[in-house]
């Protein structure tokens, strides 16, 4: 039986509001394969991310889900000017999942 979302996502406490906020996001998607790839990253990641990471993140939250998600899944090459620290960590995240 699958985890429903609040089961999945990591509890909030002890983060500050940027990164509940960006936990929040990741796992509220609107698309299932979208709220997995980011939350599921989000869950081990957000708690130690830089500023500059979180910056990243946040770029990264305002994408379309189609695009992105061909492109965390190696489905098409990540476009330069989105291949980011944070786009790199995700991929190889999910890679190691594997």
């Amino acid at each position: 039986m699958e985890n429903s979302v609040s089961e999945a996502m990591r509890s909030s406490a002890g983060l500050d509001d940027r990164r509940k906020r960006l936990l929040f996001r990741s796992w509220h998607r609107g698309m299932r394969e979208m709220d997995y790839v980011l939350g599921t990253f989000a869950n081990t990641a957000i708690e130690d991310m830089s500023d500059q990471e979180l910056d990243e993140f946040e770029l990264l939250m305002q994408l379309p889900d189609p695009d992105m998600y061909k492109w965390l899944s190696g489905s098409v090459p990540v476009p330069p000017n989105q291949n980011s620290s944070v786009v790199q960590k995700i991929r190889k995240f999910h890679k190691s999942e594997s």
